[in-house]
């Protein structure tokens, strides 16, 4: 197994692991900058306040996306085992 080909499938895996957990993040991004924006302005200090919108709103964009995640997440995997022979004959 040459070095290139080590560092195509890390390089490969690491955008899988980007593209996969973007949509969480953004959300809870978004999330809690809004309720960021409006416990300033209402100046209400609650921990509470931006804990459970934030969980929430992860929870719902995991809803939403989890089936392109996991076809995802198989289809990566499938390739890496369909290239295990040109890997190990190399």
């Amino acid at each position: 197994m040459d070095p290139a080909a080590v560092l195509d499938i890390a390089r490969e895996t690491m955008i899988l692991a980007a593209k996969l957990a973007a949509p969480v993040l953004v959300t809870s991004l978004v999330v809690g900058f809004v309720v960021s924006l409006v416990q300033s302005v209402t100046q209400i200090q609650e921990v509470t306040l931006s804990f459970v919108p934030k969980a929430v709103a992860a929870a719902l964009a995991l809803l939403v996306t989890g089936q392109w995640m996991i076809s995802s997440l198989v289809e990566f995997t499938t390739s890496l085992y369909a290239q295990i022979p040109a890997l190990v004959g190399s």
